[in-house]
């Protein structure tokens, strides 16, 4: 499994890294896409709407089952992987590349102090 250090991570396994002006590029982890296998289908925010902290917000459908995908910063969803319409797969391919689900202008970019570095986030996977 793959787990980058320039990430942070919540315990559902949605990874986030801190880009320009306070927005947060978001996906899930590498386990997550492993786990839940042939990701089929995903729900993608709308632009402009508000999302808190820890609070579900989108979707993915995959062969095995259906997940939330949980907000891992409070603020706006600025941007959406669009490609993630007709190529689902890409979740499953590049998770922290061309997988990625959305970016979201943080209203308070300290709340990724919260969330766990690579190091605690691959010993809660042991």
């Amino acid at each position: 499994m793959n787990y980058p250090e320039d990430l942070k991570y919540a315990e559902n396994h949605e990874w986030a890294r801190l880009e320009a002006d306070n927005r947060v590029r978001m996906g899930i982890s590498d386990y997550a896409q492993d786990a839940l296998g042939d990701v089929v289908y995903v729900e993608l925010p709308e632009l402009g709407a508000k999302v808190a902290q820890g609070d579900p917000f989108s979707e993915v459908e995959s062969t095995k089952s259906l997940s939330d995908v949980y907000a891992p910063v409070s603020g706006s969803i600025v941007e959406v992987n669009d490609a993630l319409e007709d190529h689902p797969e890409l979740v499953n391919a590049s998770p922290y590349g061309d997988g990625w689900f959305c970016v979201i202008a943080a209203d308070d970019p300290s709340e990724l102090d919260s969330l766990m570095d690579q190091a605690a986030y691959a010993a809660t996977l042991d």
